[in-house]
């Protein structure tokens, strides 16, 4: 039975992670194509993604969306959680349900009924447009998180700092906020990750200014090559950066 246990666990983790390590050892394939045999090592795609402008511009764009929309997802999770954790209001689970109601459609859905929205009112594609598409899909999960987080003991400290004559503004910036700092970072990080490498409202929402997922997108429709491997590889390096230095840095502190 053990052994099966261990069987089971390894091609798990194969299955999960085979296809990461692939596009990893490929990058550095020295040769036209990522594929093999493997060839030799080599840096020159790595070089030549960091000289290529585009692939910079889309990288900082990519960043400005990531960062811009997590701020403002966690700030609107962060008021609304705080607000219906506060109080117990007739509808509040309806409008728990509906602040959460995005999380359960499609990207593609929500990316269609965006260009639809913005087309009516007369707003192009663009960066802006992204980023209130990933505020969409990201509000969903800070609240939940956050929300989630507000236990009996932050509403009773949010209740004596009221007592005690502090504002509403002043309860949420020097109690509130300190005490959620864990499930804030939580919340605002994993916004990052997934805004990060979004496609497919990235695809429908901008035009010029495109983010590194549709640039990518655009290498591919030329073929394969180790310079997507390599952007790929990249890519994939800030996401598991982003989760490891969570996990080693407030997860750990708050289980501790």
């Amino acid at each position: 039975m053990r052994v099966l246990s261990w069987a089971y666990l390894v091609a798990l983790f194969a299955f999960i992670l085979l296809p990461v390590v692939v596009l990893v050892v490929f990058s550095f394939q020295d040769g036209r194509l990522p594929v093999p045999p493997f060839r030799g090592a080599t840096l020159k795609w790595y070089a030549e993604i960091l000289s290529d402008r585009d692939l910079m511009a889309a990288l900082g764009n990519s960043l400005l969306v990531a960062l811009g929309s997590s701020t403002v997802a966690l700030l609107l999770g962060f008021m609304a959680a705080s607000g219906l954790a506060r109080v117990a209001l007739p509808g509040t689970l309806a409008m728990r349900a509906l602040l959460i109601a995005p999380m359960t459609v499609s990207y593609l859905i929500i990316a269609l009924g965006l260009l639809q929205m913005f087309n009516a009112a007369g707003v192009g594609p663009s960066l802006l447009t992204t980023g209130i598409g990933h505020v969409v899909i990201n509000l969903p999960l800070c609240f939940s998180i956050l929300y989630a987080a507000m236990g009996e003991h932050q509403k009773n400290a949010m209740r004596a700092a009221r007592d005690l004559g502090a504002g509403e503004w002043q309860v949420l910036a020097l109690v509130s906020a300190p005490m959620l700092a864990p499930a804030l970072a939580a919340a605002f990080f994993l916004s990052v990750t997934f805004s990060w490498d979004e496609f497919i409202i990235a695809f429908l929402l901008t035009r010029f200014d495109v983010t590194l997922p549709v640039e990518i997108w655009s290498m591919l429709r030329s073929g394969l090559s180790p310079k997507t491997n390599a952007i790929g590889s990249l890519v994939f390096l800030v996401s598991v950066a982003i989760t490891v230095t969570l996990e080693f840095t407030l997860f750990r502190k708050a289980r501790k």
